[in-house]
């Protein structure tokens, strides 16, 4: 069953799992199951996905009730009216707070406009030696993403040279390699916890939270990070 964070006659949002399609996808490949098909069966009633999360990512998905609806929330996404905010642990420490602005490539091969802010939450550096290293730092993170770029937070992190945690397209396969090693842990650490938005009927202001799944805890453990807020 998936987790529903909300829900009225117009919306609802749920808690999608590491590991879970949104739909079928040309880039992302075949699947057994997905949310929309799943959360469709749940509810007994067909709902329309307004943005996407990638297979990998967990955290807050909003779905419609119907097209009307639909086009007035891909209006908010489209112009920007939406805040996103995700929690990210990192390879090593960035600075305490950074505007990305680097433009991606989409699966076109059409160059975007791309841009993150995050903001440094906590650090950790535990005893794991790593090539020449006897330890190894890492940093918990929120991002919001000021455009909606595929892939957009795992290729900006890896620009700046602080790679998300067990992602592989855009990762450090060695640290991953380590990880699975070490503690058997293979998640990308990567998370929606939060969607902000307009109710496109009432116009009230709506914040959806997702906690985060266990493995997210348990890397969260492993690092002594201070997940309450989050769990």
């Amino acid at each position: 069953m998936l987790e529903i964070l909300y829900r009225d006659e117009h919306l609802i949002a749920i808690n999608k799992p590491s590991g879970l399609l949104v739909h079928k996808s040309f880039y992302a490949g075949e699947a057994d199951t997905y949310a929309i098909q799943e959360l469709k069966k749940q509810i007994g009633q067909k709902v329309f996905p307004v943005h996407r999360l990638d297979r990998k990512t967990s955290g807050v998905l909003l779905f419609t009730l119907d097209k009307e609806t639909l086009r007035i929330m891909s209006d908010q996404f489209a112009s920007r009216e939406v805040e996103k905010k995700y929690i990210a642990i990192l390879r090593g420490w960035t600075k305490e707070e950074e505007t990305i602005d680097y433009d991606l490539i989409n699966e076109n091969e059409v160059k975007q406009n791309a841009v993150t802010y995050y903001r440094r939450l906590q650090t950790s550096e535990i005893n794991l030696p790593f090539l020449k290293h006897q330890t190894s730092r890492y940093c918990l993170v929120e991002a919001v993403p000021e455009t909606g770029r595929f892939h957009q937070l795992r290729k900006h992190f890896k620009h700046i040279l602080h790679p998300i945690l067990g992602c592989r397209k855009h990762g450090c396969n060695k640290q991953n390699r380590l990880w699975l090693e070490t503690f058997e842990i293979t998640k990308m650490t990567l998370h929606a916890h939060q969607l902000i938005f307009n109710h496109p009927i009432s116009n009230e202001r709506i914040t959806v939270n997702a906690t985060i799944d266990d493995e997210f805890k348990r890397v969260g453990d492993i690092l002594n990070f201070d997940l309450k807020a989050y769990s």
